[in-house]
Parts: C-alpha cells; structure tokens; sequence
C-alpha cells in the first residue's frame, strides 16, 4: 500500500488528492490545521483519510506533498525534518518559486527522505477544496526540481506516481525556473496590477475612465484580480529575479517612449511584427499558470428568458460555460452576455451552434 500524505488540501492539493485517490493500492491522507476543514475533505470524497495532526500524517506517508501557501512551505519543510519520516519516503511541494525551498531543503537532514521540488503549472479562477478537480493538470506542464545528489531512483519514482496526473512532467533547475516563471507569470502580473492602478488614479480625476475601461481592458487586466496575500508571498520570495526583470521592462517601455519622441513609425511596426510572430509561437491549448479566456460574446434581444434559453441550448449540446455576465440589459437597447467557457474547444462548439441558431457573436 502507497500512502500519499498532502498538506493543504485546496485547488492545488485536492486536485492531487482526486488524481491519486482510488487507484489501486493507493491511501491519500489530507492534512489541516483546522478541524472544520478536515471534515469537508471527508464530506467531499476527496481524500481517503484526513486529520489535523501533522506529524500523524508525515510519519505513515510514503509521499508527502506540501500544498500550503509559498510563504509558508519553508516552515512545512523545517518540521518535517523532525519527524521520524519512513525511510526512502519522497517529500515534494507545490510552490511557484523554487530556489529558496531547494536552498531550504538542502540544509536539513530528512533521515532515509529525499526532498524533490515541484510546481504543478496550473491553476484555476475559482480556489479551495471546492473547486479541485481530476482534470487540472492534464496536459499542464509539472516542474519537478533536484539537487546533484537527488538519488534518480526517488526522482523516477515520484514521477511514475504523479504521472496520474496526466501533466507533461519536465526537470528544471531551480534558478532557471524562477527567472523563467518570474518572466512568464509573476511581471506579467505585477504589470497588470500598475496597470490597473495607473488608470485607478486617473479614474480619481475623470469617472469616464472606469466607464470605458469595459470589454478589453478588463479583460487583458484580469490577472489583477488575483489574491493579494498570495501574490505578495510569491513576489517577495522571488524579489531578486523580479527586480532584475523591472530593471528590463523599464529598458523595454523606455524603447517605446524613444519611438514616439521620434515619430519612428517603422520601429513601432517591428516591435508589434516581432512581438506578434514570437506568440504565434507559443502553443495555444496547453495549460498555463495564467488562465487562458475562452470568451465569447453575444448580442441578445430583451426579451424575458432569453438567457435561459441560451444556455439551455449550450447544456442540451454538451457545452459547458464556466461563467456568464451580462454586460448590457436596458430597455433601449440589445442586451450583451459574455460567455466564459473552460477551453477553446468549447468555446468553438459554442460559437457554431449560437450563430446556427440566430444569434449575433464576436470575440
């Protein structure tokens, strides 16, 4: 029998949890600190065995994987090494920086353990045990992270075992990963934050700006909507990295500022030509750190029930949406809903039956 022990069992842990929990000679026992959520993991299903002791649930696992908040890892990693751990027991977390927990790991004694880093690269808008999912990280990419001396069977053998995941499991040095996760989701979040905030304080001046900030601009902000004590966790953990990528950001919309002092329209149009071919790039239906938007929306008469309607439609058909908001509804004109669906895939099969059926689409 396989014990899996997992310390925080939200989106990130319970989502493990469900990958894990029924296969064959497999036991996943849930951690909290809080009786209250021990007993919704239970309710839930999603884990075989839960309890608020730490040491309970380190000391029988044979895997232990911490999914706590990145402010909170390091101290999950210095208790553990205190325990008596099972000899060759795997002990991984989920974190989104990886060099200060490897440098953290790599000064304690864990017995017969081996500690291996991990940062399953995904995520979802929604957050807790409720929204945890089987089906979050397939096709996501799971970064596990070593030392020189991580013996590669325990390497081997944590990947067989999250491999029910149905990520795409890749080995990445720990510094690289933070310099490259730094760039791909931590600055593009802390630009949408100055983003948004820039126009807050515009908006103190000028109400207009809240007004038509609509459609676009919220949605290539929406990243800005993120959890505050999470962010501020993940960004002070990962400060070097992010500094030096402020420092290059700041080189970049300085180019920017030198091609409208000069009126250097060329160099505007390489910028976007070179910008625009790189992301045609990047492959468009794997799973991210930053959620892809899968909307559509549509114009819709004023009549009563008609929303039901639609998605009625969309549910008889199999589509499932994953958010709705009505953006528009007044007497005097057409109403407009967005419609939020979980992938590309539906968002296409969306797209044919509502046109088929009448009604006004756009992107």
């Amino acid at each position: 029998m396989t014990t899996v022990a997992i310390f925080g069992v939200g989106l990130i842990g319970g989502s493990i949890a469900l990958c894990l929990k029924g296969k064959p000679d497999m036991k996943v026992i849930g951690h909290s600190n809080r009786p209250s959520q021990v007993e919704k993991y239970m309710q839930r299903g999603v884990v075989d065995y839960a309890t608020t002791s730490k040491k309970e649930a380190a000391e029988q696992a044979d895997f232990i994987f911490i999914c706590v908040p990145v402010g909170n890892i390091e101290e999950y990693i210095v208790e553990l090494s205190t325990y008596n751990l099972k000899p060759g027991c795997i002990i991984t977390d989920a974190g989104s920086t990886k060099a200060s927990v490897m440098a953290c790991a790599s000064k304690l004694d864990f017995g017969d353990a081996v500690f291996i880093g991990g940062h399953p690269m995904a995520g979802s808008e929604r957050s807790g045990v409720e929204a945890a999912s089987s089906h979050l990280y397939e096709n996501a990419y799971y970064v596990l992270t070593t030392e020189e001396n991580t013996p590669p069977e325990a390497v081997d053998r944590l990947i067989q075992l999250i491999s029910h995941t149905k990520a795409n499991i890749v080995k990445v040095d720990a510094k690289e990963h933070d310099e490259i996760v730094g760039a791909i989701s931590h600055l593009p979040h802390m630009i949408a934050v100055s983003l948004v905030n820039q126009v807050r304080g515009y908006n103190e001046q000028n109400e207009l700006y809240e007004s038509l900030a609509a459609g676009g601009f919220r949605d290539i902000t929406r990243i800005a909507s993120s959890d505050p004590i999470v962010w501020r966790d993940i960004l002070i953990n990962n400060r070097t990295v992010l500094l030096k990528l402020l420092r290059d950001w700041s080189k970049e919309t300085d180019r920017f500022a030198m091609m409208l002092e000069n009126s250097d329209g060329d160099a505007i149009v390489e910028a976007f030509q070179e910008a625009g071919q790189f992301r045609g790039r990047m492959p468009e239906r794997r799973k991210g750190m930053i959620l892809s938007a899968f909307d559509c929306y549509v114009d819709v008469p004023d009549h009563p029930g008609i929303i039901g309607k639609i998605t009625s439609e969309l549910g008889n058909s199999l589509i499932n949406l994953s958010n709705i908001h009505i953006i528009e509804s007044r007497e005097d004109v057409p109403g407009i809903l967005r419609l939020s669906f979980r992938s590309q895939e539906y968002l296409d099969k969306a797209i044919v039956l509502l046109t088929a059926n009448g009604y006004d689409v756009h992107l």
